[in-house]
């Protein structure tokens, strides 16, 4: 994973995201939403108009980071790249 795009504090791993407009923004979470669903896994986000900003942490665990966050990282991050 480009540990640039994506920063671990506060046991999450965060990132922000910009799109040009919101109909961009909203086509991204629904993506996300799919990927996540199939994994069983459910980020924390906002959205507010072109930015969403995703926080990611397993639940199940302690809320802590996992390999199953990492993955729906990686996942999300090749959804953004479309």
């Amino acid at each position: 994973m480009d540990t640039s795009k994506w920063q671990e504090t506060n046991n999450t791993l965060y990132r922000k995201f910009e799109f040009k407009d919101f109909s961009q923004a909203f086509a991204f979470m629904a993506r996300v939403a799919l990927a996540a669903e199939k994994m069983d896994h459910h980020p924390l986000w906002t959205n507010v108009y072109n930015k969403v900003e995703i926080w990611l942490s397993t639940h199940d665990a302690g809320d802590i980071v996992t390999d199953k966050d990492r993955e729906l990282a990686k996942k999300i991050d090749k959804i953004a790249e479309v």
